[in-house]
C-alpha cells in the first residue's frame, strides 16, 4: 500500500481527469482504509497475516493435550458441544465457557472424546431462545442423505494430504475456463471432485486453457444456488467429495500446469438460520448489518457488516485459509457491486461519476477489499484476484501503491452486455465496426481486465447462451457436418468470430464458461421442484464435443486454435490494440497487436478478393483462418499461406506497405509476422 501519509493522493486519479472532482473523497477513501488497517493491526505492530489467522484459533482442533473448540458468539448465554458422540445431549461436560467479554467462547475435551467421521453442532442460548447451530469456523459440513439435515463433521484423518506438485508459473496472459464440479459430467446426477479431476481436468488442459475457476466451493445448503448463497465458509462442498479429494484435484491441476482460483463470495450469505450464520447468536446482526441494510431485497441473503472488526476478521482469515490448506492460485470476488454500495446496485445505471460518490458508496467494504487483496498478495505474492463488478468503480483494480484496491482484473461485465444487445437488438449486416472496436476496448487505463462473451450467467435457464442466441432450435437437429443449414452456418461462424475478436483484444485475461466453448446446446437448470428435481440440464454433453460428425467438434477445435494464439509469445496484453481499418460498408475490421494482425471480414454474404490491408513490411503468415474445415468452415482460404507486404504509392511522395488478403464473408484471419527463422523453414 502507499506510504501512510495523510497527504497521499491516489495516482491512479492522474490517469483520469474526470476524477478530479472527486478527488477528496478518494482520498478520504485511502485515509479511511490506512485508520482500518491501523485497527486491526495495532497500528503495524502486528502482522495483517497474522491478524488474518483467526481460523488457527476458532473451531475445532485437536492438540497433544486433547480437542479444544472455540467461537465468537457475543449474545449467547450458554453454548453446549452436542453430536452423535453424546446422542446429541446437551450436558454441563460438554458446556463451552465464556472467555471474555468481547464474546470468545472455549471447550477443552479428552482426545479419546470425539472421532474422525462424528457430527457435531453447537445448542446456542440467547436471551429469549435456542436453536443448534453448526459452527462458524466448521472444516467439515455434511448432510444426512435420509434427513437432510446438515451439520459438522470431526475431520481428522490419520495421514494430511501429501502434495505432490508445485504451483506452476504465473501465465503471462490468463486463459480462464469457468468450472463447475458437480455438473462437469454427463451422466445426470452431482459430479465429484474425483471424477472433475480424472475425466475434466485432462479436457481442459487439452483444450489449451492455463487456468481454471471453480465454482461453489464454500458449502452451501441449496445445490441451485450455483454456490452463491454460502452457509460455512471454512468448508468445502461435502457434496463432491472430501477436502482431501479436492486437494488432490487441485495438486493434479498444478501437475498439469494450470492455475486455480475459485470464487469467493464475501458480498453476502446465506439467509438460513440453521446451517448458515444468519442469527447465529440469536442477534440479527452479529455478522451482518442491523434492519433493512443486513437484508439483501433481491437475493434474499444477510449483508454483511465490514465495519466490524471480528467480521474483517472472519473474512479476511477465510481469504488466508483457502490459501494455506488448499494451495489456491486466487479468487473470483463475487458480487462486489453489493458490497460497494449501500443500495447494494439495484436500480442505479453508473452513468455518471457522480453515481459512484453520491454518499451510497461502502467506504468499510472498500477498505475491506482493499485489505483483503493486501492480505492475498502478502501471503502468496502471485496469487492473482479477480473483482465480479458492474458498476465500473474507479480505482477498484487499480494497484495499490497507486491508492487502487489492489485488484489483479476487473471482470468486464460490460461485454457480454454489449455483444447480446448487439445480436438481439440489429442485423450483423447493420453492425458498426467501430463501434464494435469501441466496446471491446474501452477500459480504464488504470486497469487490466478479463474479457468474455459468455459467462454462466448467459448459461443459466431463462437466458441464452451465444450459441443458442445465434442457432437457437436449429442446433437440436441441424448440427451434422453433413447437413447444411443457413442458420447453422452463420451461428458457427459468427460464434467462433465474436469470441476471437473478444479473446484478442483483452488486456489480460479471457475467460470461458465449461461447454460454450463447442456451443453447448441447452441452459442450465438445477434440480428443483419446478423442474421434477432433474439433473437433465445440470449436465454437459461431452459426448457432442467428442464426435467428429458434428459442429460442436469444430467449435471446440477452434477455440483450441484461438487460444493457441493467445498463448504464443509475446504477450498480447503488452500493448493496446491499434485500430487500422474500420469498414462499415465492407464491414471489415482489422487491428493490430504486434507481431499479429487479426482482420474480420463480418458481411453475411460479401466476400472480397485483394483486399488491402495496411502491414509493416516484410512476410506475414496466415496462423488462424476461421473458414477452415476443420472448424466447420468452408475451406475458401489455402492453408498455409505467407503474403508479402507491398509498397503501394499513395501519393508521389508515400508510399504504404500493404498486405493484400482474400476475406471471404464471415471469416477471420489471424496474420503474424514471419521471423526470418519462418522465413527459412518455409523456404527449406
Amino acid at each position: 500500500m502507499a506510504p501512510n501519509e495523510n497527504s497521499f493522493s491516489p495516482s491512479f486519479c492522474d490517469q483520469d481527469r474526470y476524477l478530479d472532482p472527486f478527488r477528496a473523497q478518494m482520498e478520504a477513501l485511502w485515509r479511511h482504509t490506512q485508520a482500518v488497517a491501523d485497527r486491526l493491526t495495532g497500528g503495524g505492530t502486528l502482522a495483517l497475516d497474522r491478524f488474518a489467522a483467526a481460523h488457527e484459533y476458532y473451531g475445532l482442533h485437536a492438540t497433544p493435550e486433547g480437542w479444544v473448540i472455540r467461537e465468537w458468539a457475543p449474545m449467547a448465554t450458554a453454548i453446549y458441544l452436542v453430536g452423535d458422540f453424546n446422542d446429541w445431549h446437551a450436558s454441563d461436560a460438554c458446556a463451552l465457557k465464556r472467555m471474555n467479554d468481547q464474546g470468545d467462547w472455549e471447550l477443552q475435551l479428552p482426545l479419546d472424546t470425539l472421532q474422525h467421521g462424528q457430527h457435531y453442532k453447537f445448542r446456542m442460548h440467547w436471551a429469549d431462545g435456542a436453536g443448534d447451530r453448526i459452527p462458524a469456523y466448521a472444516r467439515r459440513v455434511v448432510q444426512d442423505p435420509a434427513s437432510l439435515v446438515f451439520s459438522a463433521q470431526v475431520w481428522a484423518p490419520d495421514k494430511p494430504y501429501q502434495w505432490q506438485h508445485p504451483v506452476p508459473p504465473k501465465p503471462e496472459f490468463f486463459s480462464i475456463y469457468e468450472c463447475h464440479v458437480g455438473m462437469a459430467q454427463e451422466d445426470p446426477k452431482v459430479g465429484t471432485y474425483e471424477e472433475f479431476r480424472s475425466r475434466t481436468l485432462p479436457r481442459i488442459k487439452a483444450a489449451g486453457y492455463n487456468t481454471i475457476q471453480i465454482m461453489a466451493i464454500q458449502e452451501h445448503p441449496y445445490y441451485g444456488s450455483f454456490g452463491y448463497h454460502v452457509s460455512s465458509f471454512f468448508a468445502p462442498s461435502s457434496r463432491f467429495g472430501t477436502p482431501e479429494e479436492l486437494m488432490a484435484l487441485i495438486d493434479a491441476a498444478h501437475g498439469m500446469g494450470l492455475y486455480v482460483i475459485i470464487d469467493l463470495v464475501h458480498s453476502h450469505a446465506v439467509a438460513n438460520e440453521v446451517e448458515g450464520l444468519s442469527r447465529f447468536d440469536g442477534s440479527p446482526y452479529q455478522y451482518f448489518h442491523d434492519g433493512p441494510l443486513g437484508h439483501h431485497p433481491a437475493w434474499g441473503s444477510r449483508c454483511f457488516d465490514y465495519g466490524k472488526p471480528q467480521v474483517l476478521h472472519f473474512l479476511l482469515s477465510n481469504c488466508r485459509y483457502w490459501i494455506d490448506a488448499f494451495q489456491v492460485d486466487g479468487f473470483r470476488f463475487d458480487g462486489i457491486t453489493s458490497m460497494l454500495y449501500t443500495h447494494r446496485g439495484l436500480g442505479t445505471a453508473f452513468a455518471t461519476y457522480q453515481d459512484y460518490f453520491n454518499g451510497d458508496l461502502d467506504a468499510d467494504a472498500v477498505a475491506y477489499l482493499t485489505l483483503a487483496n493486501k492480505l492475498i498478495h502478502e501471503v502468496k505474492p502471485d496469487a492473482i484476484t479477480v473483482a465480479e463488478d458492474v458498476s465500473g468503480l474507479p480505482g477498484l483494480a487499480a494497484p495499490l501503491d497507486q491508492g487502487g484496491c489492489g485488484f489483479d482484473f476487473r471482470l468486464g461485465m460490460g461485454l457480454p452486455d454489449a455483444w447480446f444487445e448487439l445480436i438481439r437488438k440489429q442485423k450483423d449486416e447493420d453492425w458498426s465496426m467501430a463501434h464494435l472496436f469501441r466496446f471491446l476496448t474501452d477500459r480504464r487505463k488504470e486497469e487490466k481486465t478479463v474479457s468474455y462473451v459468455e459467462s454462466h450467467d448467459q448459461a443459466i435457464v431463462g437466458d441464452k447462451t451465444l450459441a443458442f442466441e445465434l442457432m437457437d432450435a436449429e442446433m437440436y437437429g441441424q448440427m451434422n457436418k453433413a447437413t447444411q443449414n443457413l442458420i447453422v452456418d452463420r451461428g458457427v461462424a459468427l460464434h467462433k468470430m465474436i469470441r476471437l475478436i473478444t479473446a484478442v483484444t483483452a488486456n489480460g485475461g479471457y475467460l470461458n464458461f465449461m461447454g460454450n466453448e463447442f456451443g453447448h446446446p441447452e441452459w442450465i437448470d438445477f434440480p428443483r421442484e419446478g423442474n421434477g428435481w432433474s439433473y437433465h440440464y445440470a449436465r454437459r454433453q461431452w459426448s457432442l464435443r467428442d464426435n467428429p460428425d458434428l459442429r460442436y467438434h469444430a467449435l471446440a477445435a477452434f477455440d483450441a486454435g484461438m487460444l493457441t494464439c493467445l498463448h504464443t509469445p509475446p504477450p498480447l496484453h503488452q500493448q493496446a490494440p491499434r485500430m487500422i481499418t474500420a469498414h462499415d460498408g465492407d464491414k471489415v475490421l482489422a487491428f493490430a497487436r504486434d507481431p499479429y494482425i487479426f482482420v474480420f471480414n463480418f458481411h453475411p454474404d460479401q466476400s472480397f478478393t485483394d483486399y488491402g490491408i495496411p502491414a509493416a513490411p516484410g512476410s506475414w503468415e496466415i496462423v488462424l483462418d476461421s473458414d477452415e474445415t476443420t472448424f466447420g468452415g468452408f475451406g475458401r482460404i489455402a492453408p498455409g499461406q505467407r503474403i508479402a507486404a507491398q509498397p503501394i504509392a499513395v501519393t508521389p511522395e508515400t508510399t504504404v506497405s500493404m498486405i493484400h488478403l482474400y476475406l471471404p464473408s464471415r471469416t477471420a484471419l489471424v496474420l503474424r509476422r514471419a521471423t526470418a527463422t519462418s522465413d527459412t523453414s518455409k523456404r527449406a
